[in-house]
């Protein structure tokens, strides 16, 4: 009977040792991997944070109307550019014209009434001259009388008749110097210019010159047409949206950073960005120059209610606002929409988040020339009826005429004015 053979012994794999080095070696790596990332995170990356839900914002300038009227011309569609003080739409100005040529005629008349009330002052000294004389006269014929009365060569009725004489001159003279005290009471302290009647005439020819010039609607600032919706032959009304210009070379940047990005961030600290509409090739430098009043969720039209009690915790965002360089947004224009690639370096935390942040002043020239025009076509006007007396008058005062002097028009010429 044979005896069973008794198994071989197992030999350990060839390839053993080789896997205990590479998985060695895969060990070193990871750790020396880590070391530097954690080299690279602790003086590096911990001071850069960074967010890819950034948007480019900006202004977007309303063109409303401030008179009702007819549209009757559209200089202006969307893309388009347009420059400050270009008139982009214009209403039919048939109506503020006739109002602006009967507020001119009722200055013009006020000035020539007025003109009057200066002549009259000259009147009424020759007047009071007249009676001067006449009381004088009196007054020696009286004295005469009164001197051959003695010898009875003169009556006492006719004494009588003469003493009657002085009174009525003195009367006449009286009532002539209260005529020039009362004209002098219209007339004091003013020229034809400044006088009242004039400056309120001089006021409504003012709003009626702004009523018909705001039919032409110039552009506020430069930038590009968008939202077009008025029509030629429209009927529009004080603050109906007509278009929009959206100046391109003010846009800025609100990066949403989650809260926990926002310990060491700071107003004036220096932002790199990259927009996706030209890739990292080109690159955006700007500064951090506010920071919102509260997050997205706080100001949205239907807030969350945590108070309730049935709510899920969520990281929220806060919008921090990122000023961008002029030179470099005129080399690449962005547009409002754009999303952003945005990345803060927060190293130097030594400034704050509430406080600093500049104040922005946003502001237009173009309508200063309406109340230029107006203020030179109302002195048009006044010295057109004044004659030489406009400024200067026997009785005035020394004080010169308060009527703004006319300014030349800045901006665009208004093609509505007469």
């Amino acid at each position: 009977m044979s005896t069973p053979s008794q198994p071989a012994a197992s030999t350990p794999p060839a390839n053993n040792g080789k896997r205990r080095r590479m998985m060695t070696l895969l060990t070193g790596v990871i750790l020396i991997a880590a070391v530097i990332y954690g080299l690279y995170y602790f003086f590096i990356a911990r001071f850069y944070e960074e967010t890819d839900d950034a948007y480019v914002n900006g202004n977007v300038v309303q063109i409303t109307p401030q008179v009702t009227g007819t549209v009757i011309a559209v200089n202006a569609d969307d893309t388009q550019t347009v420059k400050a003080g270009d008139p982009v739409v214009q209403l039919d100005p048939a109506d503020a014209r006739v109002a602006l040529q009967q507020a001119e005629a009722s200055l013009a008349q006020t000035v020539r009434q007025v003109r009057g009330l200066f002549a009259n002052d000259s009147q009424y000294q020759a007047q009071m001259a007249v009676r001067e004389a006449d009381l004088s006269r009196a007054k020696d014929d009286l004295r005469r009388r009164m001197t051959v009365a003695q010898t009875g060569a003169v009556s006492q009725e006719e004494i009588s008749h003469a003493r009657d004489a002085v009174r009525s001159a003195q009367a006449a003279l009286d009532a002539a110097r209260q005529q020039l005290a009362s004209n002098r009471a219209l007339t004091a302290n003013t020229t034809i210019t400044n006088h009242p009647n004039v400056e309120a005439a001089a006021a409504k020819v003012r709003d009626a010159y702004l009523a018909h010039a705001r039919n032409t609607l110039p552009a506020p600032v430069t930038g590009y047409v968008a939202k077009r919706s008025v029509q030629v032959g429209q009927r529009v009304a004080p603050g109906n949206p007509l278009m929009a210009i959206v100046p391109l070379n003010a846009v800025w940047v609100d990066a949403n950073f989650k809260e926990v990005q926002l310990k060491h961030m700071r107003i004036g600290q220096p932002v790199e960005l990259t927009a996706d509409v030209y890739g990292s090739a080109v690159k955006y430098h700007g500064k951090v120059v506010g920071f919102s009043a509260g997050t997205g969720s706080a100001f949205s039209l239907l807030p969350a209610q945590n108070a309730t009690g049935n709510w899920i915790k969520v990281v929220q965002r806060l919008p921090v606002r990122i000023a961008l360089e002029p030179k470099e947004l005129e080399q690449h224009p962005l547009r409002i929409g754009l999303s952003m690639q945005v990345e803060v370096a927060i190293k130097n935390d030594q400034g704050s988040q509430l406080g600093d942040a500049p104040n922005t002043v946003y502001q237009t020239s173009v309508f200063d020339q309406y109340g230029h025009e107006a203020d030179a076509e109302i002195a048009r006007v006044i010295e057109a009826n004044a004659g030489q007396d406009a400024t200067t008058s026997p009785h005035a005062s020394s004080t010169t005429s308060t009527m703004p002097k006319p300014a030349a028009a800045q901006g665009m010429k208004n093609t509505a004015s007469m």
